[in-house]
C-alpha cells in the first residue's frame, strides 16, 4: 500500500480550510457526496456560481494522474492494464475521494488536486477479468458517524473498508479490513471470473454489493448474481437477495426445467439507487448467462432485466417490473433508476423513471413499482434458432416515446457517398433484421439498439426544479449471430454469438478504449446522429428537443471522407451529464472534449478539449468553502488517465503539481 497521510484533513471534512467565519463556509458549501450526485441518481447539483453567462470563462484549475501502469506476466492469463478512467470522485468538505481503474482510493485536496493519500488493493496482480476492456471502476461509496468516516471501495471479489482520513484499512471490518464477497455466494465460483465496476450502496448500517460477470463467460455454474449487504462495522453478511431465485422462492418458475441450478450472470453490475426515506434499494438487473441463446433456460427467467426493490434493511423484495422476459439481446438494465418527483393529476408523485437500452424510460411508481403510463405487452417476432424459444410478447411503453432508433431499415443506411451507399445496401441485405426484439438468428441478426444502447451505465440525468430528464442515446447497431460450437473452459453451451462479428462493420464498441472511436478501416453502417442528448419532461411524457452530442473524429476524419461535408455526428459511448441549477448541463458523451449545454434548447455555451483524451465518465461540480465551484471529470485510459477540474477563470485555486 502506498500511503500519504494528512490527518489534518479529518474524514468528516467538517472545519473548512480557508479564514471564513464557519457559518459563511458552511453556507458556501456544496458537496457532492455519492458519484451519481445524490442516492436517487440524480446527478444534480444546486450550486450556481457557474452560469450561462460566465461559463465562457471556464478553465483548467487543476490536473491529477492516476499514474497506474500495465501489470507484470500473469500465469495462465492476460496481464492487467488499466482501462478508460470512468470514475465520479464524491466530495464532502473540502476533501476528494475517487477510485482508479485498477480500483485504489486516493484522498485528494479538492481545491487543488494535492494527492493527501492512496491505498492500492492490487488486485492488478492476478491479471486481466474477461471482459475485454482493461480494468474499471466508477466510484466509492462512504458512511459516517459523528466522530469517523469509513471509504468502502469493492476492488474485484473484495470488499474493502478504509478509514478515510488516513487511508489505513479499518481493523474490525472482516480480516483487516476486507472480506470476499464469493465467500458468501450460494455456491462456489471462480474468483477471478467474479468483479465490481461500480460502487456499492450504504444504507444506516449496512453496506449493499452488487457484482460483474464478463459476457464473453458463458459455462454452467458461473458466477451468480446475488446481491449482498454487509455490517460496515464488522463485515458481516446482512442479508442476501438472489437474482435468480431458488426452489421456493418467488419466480422460480419462470426458470423451467430448473434451469436456475445452473444459470449465473443475473447480476448488478450497474449503479443502484436508494430512497433513504423508505428504505428502498434499487436494483437494476441484467441478462443471465449466455445473454443470447436461452434454449437452456427457457422462460420468463425472473429477474433478470427487471427493477427490483427491496427493504435495503432485510434484502426483502418489495416490488419488481421486469423490462424484457427472457432476454436475448444484451439488454442489461444498465443506469441507476433515477427517483424523481413529477407532478401527476396536479399533485406530486414520487416515481422510478428506468433508463434502458431498449431506447425506452420506465416511469413506475415508487411504492407499487406500477407503471405510470401504460405499457401493454406487444407481441415479437418469433426465433428459427433450434431449441430457442422467446417470449411471445414484451412490454413497450407508450410513454415517453423511445429516445433512439429501435430499428434499422434503408432508409437509415449511410449514403455519404453512392459507393458508401451501395455498400450498406450490401451488407444490410446480408442479415436479417425487423423491429424492436427481433431475436438473434444463425444466419445473423442486426440489432437495434446494439448492446451499448439506447441507454448506458450514466446516461442519465435529472433536474428537480423543471421536472426535466436529460439521457444520453447512443446509435449503434450490434449483429449477433448464434454458432453451435465446441464447448471450452469460459462457452459451455452448445449454442453461443459470435462475438467476433458483433460489430458488423459500425463503430467499435465505445468501451474498447480506443481513442478515436471506430476502427481505421470501416465507417459505421447507419447515418447519424450516433450519439444524442434528449431532454423529456417528466410530468407529461412529451419530449422536449434533442440534440446530437459529441463528435466522433475517427469518421469525421476517414480517408473515404475526405472533402464531403458531414452533419453533426454525435458520439457514440454510455455517459451522459450533470445538470446545474443555473441551467447548464456538463457533458462528454463519451468523447474527448467536454461540453456545457444549455438545459433550455442543448445549444452549447462552452467546449474544452479533455488533455488525455476521451472523458468517459460523468462529470461532477461542487463549491467548496472558498466559495469556488469546480467541475471535475475522469478523462483518459491507461496510462494517460487523469482528473481535470476547471473552475471559472480568477477564482480558482492555484493548480497543483501532477
Amino acid at each position: 500500500m502506498k500511503m500519504r497521510t494528512a490527518a489534518v484533513l479529518v474524514a468528516l471534512a467538517q472545519v473548512p480550510l480557508v479564514h471564513v467565519p464557519l457559518a459563511e463556509a458552511l453556507a458556501q458549501r456544496i458537496d457532492w457526496p455519492a458519484p451519481s450526485g445524490d442516492a436517487g441518481a440524480m446527478r444534480f447539483s444546486r450550486a450556481t456560481s457557474i452560469t450561462r453567462k460566465n461559463v465562457a470563462s471556464l478553465r483548467i484549475a487543476w490536473r491529477w494522474q492516476t499514474n497506474e501502469k500495465n501489470g507484470p506476466p500473469v500465469a495462465g492469463g492476460q496481464a492487467a492494464r488499466p482501462g478508460q478512467f470512468q470514475a465520479s470522485p464524491i466530495v464532502i468538505g473540502d476533501t476528494m475521494w475517487t477510485s482508479t481503474p485498477y480500483a485504489a482510493v486516493a484522498a485528494l485536496d479538492a481545491r487543488t488536486g494535492r494527492e493527501l493519500w492512496r491505498f492500492d488493493p492490487e488486485i492488478w496482480r492476478v491479471g486481466q477479468p474477461s471482459n475485454g476492456t482493461g480494468l474499471v471502476h466508477r466510484g466509492v461509496a462512504t458512511w459516517a458517524s459523528k466522530t469517523r468516516r469509513i471509504i468502502f471501495i469493492n476492488a474485484r471479489w473484495k470488499l474493502i473498508a478504509l478509514d478515510a482520513a488516513t487511508g489505513k484499512p479499518m481493523p474490525s471490518f472482516g480480516a483487516n479490513g476486507e472480506i470476499d464477497l464469493t465467500a458468501t455466494l450460494r455456491r462456489r465460483v471462480n474468483q477471478l471470473h467474479y468483479t465490481n465496476t461500480s460502487p456499492p450502496v450504504v444504507y444506516g448500517n449496512v453496506v449493499i454489493v452488487g457484482n460483474g460477470v464478463g459476457d464473453r463467460l458463458r459455462y454452467p455454474y458461473d458466477p451468480p448474481g446475488d446481491v449482498q449487504a454487509f455490517d460496515v462495522h464488522t463485515g458481516k453478511r446482512v442479508w442476501s437477495f438472489h437474482t435468480i431465485p431458488e426452489a421456493g422462492e418467488y419466480g422460480v418458475e419462470t426458470w423451467e426445467n430448473e434451469s436456475w441450478k445452473v444459470m449465473g450472470h443475473t447480476n448488478v453490475w450497474a449503479p443502484m439507487s436508494l430512497d433513504e426515506k423508505r428504505g428502498l434499494v434499487f436494483l437494476p438487473v441484467s441478462t443471465p448467462t449466455n445473454d443470447w441463446y436461452g434454449g437452456d433456460r427457457k422462460g420468463d427467467n425472473l429477474f433478470a432485466e427487471s427493477v427490483v426493490a427491496l427493504d435495503a434493511k432485510t434484502g426483502r423484495r418489495v416490488w419488481h417490473y421486469q423490462v424484457v422476459h427472457h432476454g436475448l439481446w444484451d439488454y442489461d438494465l444498465p443506469a441507476p433508476p433515477v427517483l424523481a418527483t413529477i407532478t401527476w393529476n396536479g399533485k406530486p408523485r414520487d416515481v422510478v423513471a428506468v433508463p434502458s437500452k431498449t431506447a425506452w424510460i420506465y416511469v413506475l411508481d415508487r411504492e407499487t413499482g406500477k407503471p405510470v403510463w401504460p405499457i401493454p405487452e406487444r407481441k415479437v417476432p418469433a426465433s428459427d434458432v433450434p431449441g430457442e424459444r422467446v417470449s411471445p410478447t414484451q412490454p413497450m411503453p407508450t410513454n415517453p416515446a423511445p429516445f433512439a432508433r429501435q430499428s434499422v431499415s434503408e432508409r437509415d443506411l449511410i449514403d455519404f457517398t453512392p459507393e458508401l451507399r451501395r455498400r450498406a445496401l450490401e451488407i444490410f441485405g446480408q442479415y436479417r433484421h425487423g423491429p424492436i426484439f427481433t431475436p438473434p438468428s444463425e444466419q445473423g441478426t442486426i440489432v437495434m439498439p446494439g448492446n451499448i444502447g439506447g441507454a448506458g451505465w450514466g446516461s442519465t440525468s435529472y433536474d428537480p426544479t423543471t421536472h426535466t430528464l436529460y439521457v444520453k442515446a447512443t446509435e449503434n447497431p450490434a449483429l449477433y449471430r448464434i454458432r453451435k460450437g465446441v464447448p471450452n473452459d469460459t462457452i459451455g453451451f452448445e449454442y453461443t454469438v459470435d462475438l467476433t462479428r458483433a460489430a458488423l462493420g459500425v463503430t467499435a464498441d465505445p468501451d474498447s478504449g480506443k481513442a478515436d472511436h471506430t476502427p481505421p478501416d470501416v465507417l459505421p453502417l447507419i447515418k447519424p446522429p450516433y450519439g444524442t442528448l434528449t431532454a423529456i419532461d417528466l410530468d407529461s411524457g412529451k419530449r422536449k428537443w434533442q440534440v446530437p452530442l459529441g463528435d466522433t473524429p475517427g469518421i469525421r476524419n476517414h480517408p473515404l471522407l475526405r472533402g464531403v461535408t458531414l452533419p453533426p455526428l454525435g458520439v457514440a459511448g454510455a455517459v451522459g451529464g450533470t445538470v446545474t441549477a443555473s441551467g447548464l448541463i456538463f457533458a462528454t458523451g463519451g468523447g474527448d472534449v467536454l461540453y456545457a449545454l444549455d438545459t433550455r434548447s442543448g445549444r452549447v455555451l462552452w467546449q474544452h478539449a479533455l488533455p488525455a483524451g476521451r472523458g468517459y465518465s460523468n462529470p461532477i461540480t461542487y463549491r467548496l468553502s472558498n466559495g469556488v465551484q469546480y467541475v471535475v471529470i475522469a478523462t483518459g485510459a491507461g496510462e494517460q488517465a487523469e482528473l481535470v477540474a476547471f473552475a471559472v477563470s480568477g477564482r480558482s485555486a492555484p493548480a497543483s503539481s501532477r
